[in-house]
């Protein structure tokens, strides 16, 4: 038997699988971690610890766990959130912390400062994407005006998962789906790094070699087999986001596919026939060359339910108090008995792209109750999610099939809620382990131990959520969106 090991990093917990060549999981292992803020809009993870740290641990634990040969693993992909800005020296050693996705809002003088000379027309035509809080090019530019010491230093200029690999392979090297994040820095049209909109953000010469993902780039080395417990010189593939591994895992594979992830953040990917630019939405080339994707993000969702649990659950058991705020919601009734939740508490990335839109709980009453106030966030949550399928729509690719994967999917009022409120079911694989299952797939499918096709027969179908027709969801769905356009204004104020 042939073994492949899939390897994800996720904005709180790391997790690895080790799974044969016919799709079965023989082992995973998983290690939680912290985000650190240490000021409103900035988001970081320590890269040696949370990253590397955890990749090692997780890794020596399920090859332990297996009890297999290891000589038998033939393959490694890994993933991890993204697009991250991480400033390393020649050597690969990290010069600060990585600064996270669009979670991290640092950069919006940056944004504006681009966009003011480049044009925003220009780089939506150029790039596929707005400059947008999920940027990396602003962030690179905040480095150089604010943090010009460590500017200096700067050899290259990686990503979480490039990270990875180098510390793997001793390459330096980013996917195109990664890098098409790296806006104004990447041209959709030519598929590289280009510096025709602004020389003003740093030398090409310090951005990663581009390859595609699934791409064998490498093998591990003798220093990191020793860390990681893996077999010394298995090939390594170029790897990719999280949210791309975990698309990859439910079966993507036609035109209005669409993934759902329900994680720390929502996050979306849908298919498209082709190249697609709408400043409400981000672009990507696909894994695959030739293909394309859609992407969305909201910028807190598995973390409200934790902030809620934290804050307003301290009566509650720590490992039971989801199962019991569940309940309390489950006794509320659609709609939340009244109250509409907007989940803008670290800002907003899609569809409305505002660094300064606010958290709000509307239309509490006395009657309420704690179950009442925990369902609305779920819906809040549902709506923003609906918001964007209906802008993967308006921008041309209607949404067919609907995967639900994540850790939310063990949530059944989320997963209940969400196809309620959007009016789609959701499909959910009988495998829900997520991007590093779907690592270990490519993993197989790179090393030729298995096919794309055969990700049905590795993850069949498990069950469906069949969306329900409430209409006072239509009727709060209308509020949600008329809420911010009329509070937006005060948001800034506040």
């Amino acid at each position: 038997m042939k073994y492949t090991v899939g390897v994800d990093i996720g904005t709180f917990e790391t997790k690895a699988v080790l799974v044969n060549e016919i799709g079965e999981v023989e082992a995973q292992a998983h290690r939680p971690h912290k985000m650190l803020v240490p000021q409103p809009g900035w988001a970081e993870h320590r890269p040696n610890e949370d990253w590397w740290g955890d990749f090692c641990q997780v890794t020596n634990e399920i090859v332990k766990e297996s009890g297999i040969n290891s000589a038998d693993i033939k393959g490694l992909a890994c993933s991890a959130i993204g697009p991250c800005m991480l400033p390393v020296d020649d050597k690969g050693e990290p010069l600060m912390n990585g600064v996270l996705y669009g979670v991290d809002t640092r950069s919006h003088e940056e944004i504006d400062i681009l966009n003011n000379i480049i044009g925003e027309n220009e780089v939506l035509k150029f790039c596929g994407n707005a400059l947008t809080s999920q940027s990396v090019g602003p962030k690179i530019l905040w480095l150089k005006r604010n943090k010009p010491e460590i500017f200096q230093k700067t050899s290259k200029i990686l990503t979480s998962t490039s990270f990875l690999v180098h510390k793997l392979t001793e390459r330096f090297v980013i996917d195109h789906y990664t890098a098409a994040n790296f806006s104004p820095l990447y041209n959709i049209h030519t598929q590289n790094w280009s510096e025709e909109l602004t020389k003003d953000i740093i030398s090409l010469e310090c951005l990663p070699e581009l390859k595609w993902s699934t791409e064998i780039i490498g093998n591990i080395t003798k220093k990191a087999a020793s860390e990681t417990g893996l077999p010394n010189g298995i090939p390594v593939t170029t790897g990719t986001i999280d949210a791309a591994a975990e698309a990859i895992s439910v079966g993507l594979a036609t035109e209005g596919d669409t993934m759902c992830m329900y994680g720390s953040t929502i996050f979306m990917i849908s298919l498209t026939k082709k190249q697609s630019s709408d400043p409400r939405l981000w672009y990507a080339p696909w894994l695959f060359k030739g293909e394309h994707a859609s992407m969305a993000g909201l910028s807190t969702s598995g973390t409200l339910t934790h902030w809620f649990r934290d804050q307003f659950g301290k009566d509650l058991d720590l490992e039971s108090g989801f199962s019991e705020l569940t309940s309390e919601a489950v006794a509320s009734r659609p709609g939340a008995n009244g109250i509409v939740f907007l989940p803008y508490f670290s800002g907003e990335r899609t569809p409305i792209h505002d660094p300064s839109a606010k958290g709000t709980i509307f239309g509490l009453r006395l009657d309420h109750k704690r179950g009442d106030i925990y369902r609305s966030l779920l819906e809040g949550i549902a709506n923003g999610t609906r918001h964007v399928v209906e802008t993967f729509a308006d921008a041309g690719t209607q949404t067919k099939v609907l995967y639900a994967v994540g850790g939310g999917t063990k949530n059944d009022l989320w997963l209940q809620s969400t196809s309620d409120i959007i009016g789609v079911d959701q499909i959910i694989r009988k495998n829900t382990v997520g991007a590093s299952y779907g690592n270990a797939f490519l993993a197989a499918c790179s090393t030729g131990i298995t096919e794309r096709k055969m990700i049905d027969v590795w993850n069949p179908i498990k069950t469906k959520i069949i969306a329900n027709n409430y209409e006072v969801h239509n009727h709060n769905y209308e509020i949600f969106k008329s809420l911010y356009e009329a509070t937006k204004h005060l948001m800034k104020k506040i």
